[in-house]
């Protein structure tokens, strides 16, 4: 594949990724708090994430080893932060959910393993062969800096806020509290707010298409996501904090 092809198919993901967006802020995703038996046969939620989830760390993963990018230390350097996120997504945080009895649909389970196919082969498949251009300078270039700063501080947020969820149903009898704390002080989804600073800050660092992609698609899934659990949070808690936005504090 040639690369003015391979930018031509990664426009189009992220024009469906908008489309996606649009269509999300009318249809609430059926899974987690949200749940519906209703879209078909059920999985487990820890199963659900695992399977969901994998193939954004070994599709990837395995592209890139199969390109002569992977052959360069800088290249490595550049795709290693994804491969943290989806490491600790993969491997640590499905084993850590507690949501006994839980399920989601198988449905939700095969379009989230298409979104993160999709967005992995981009990925993979830049680092492995379109990425020549990146030299040892980029690593001190002030876009790499403020990228790499924006990215450690979001999954930074993004990792302390799910532990404070996982924590809140650790102690609760049916599972679900009102968060406090951090930036729950300011806004109901703090995780999902700092996942979209954490994958923008790539997509700085890295300054390339499927990296933009990549952003695009975190924010058109996770705005209107949060925006329903902020609907779910004050429908079911009557002294739900009245200051409190869904995810960007002060705005929205």
């Amino acid at each position: 594949m040639d690369q003015i092809l391979f930018n031509q198919l990664i426009w189009a993901w992220i024009f469906i990724g908008l489309l996606t967006m649009i269509l999300l802020l009318f249809v609430t995703a059926p899974y987690g708090r949200h749940s519906k038996t209703s879209w078909g046969p059920m999985i487990s939620n820890r199963m659900g994430w695992l399977l969901m989830e994998l193939p954004a760390l070994l599709l990837p993963f395995i592209i890139f080893l199969s390109g002569e990018g992977s052959s360069r230390r800088v290249i490595w350097i550049l795709f290693l932060p994804f491969l943290i996120h989806y490491i600790n997504r993969v491997l640590i945080f499905p084993f850590r959910l507690r949501t006994r009895g839980k399920k989601m649909p198988v449905v939700i389970v095969g379009m989230a393993i298409f979104f993160n196919s999709i967005n992995g082969f981009f990925l993979g498949y830049y680092w492995g062969y379109f990425a020549d251009g990146y030299t040892a300078e980029w690593l001190t270039s002030p876009q790499f800096i403020t990228g790499l700063i924006m990215f450690c501080v979001g999954i930074g947020f993004n990792i302390r806020s799910d532990n404070m969820l996982i924590w809140l149903r650790k102690t609760s009898s049916n599972g679900y509290k009102i968060p406090y704390g951090g930036l729950f002080r300011y806004i109901s989804c703090p995780n999902h707010f700092s996942e979209i600073i954490e994958w923008t800050g790539y997509a700085i660092m890295v300054w390339n298409m499927p990296a933009l992609a990549f952003a695009v698609w975190t924010f058109a899934n996770l705005v209107p996501r949060a925006l329903a659990h902020h609907k779910w949070y004050k429908s079911h808690f009557e002294d739900y904090p009245e200051e409190r936005k869904a995810i960007f504090p002060g705005i929205l």
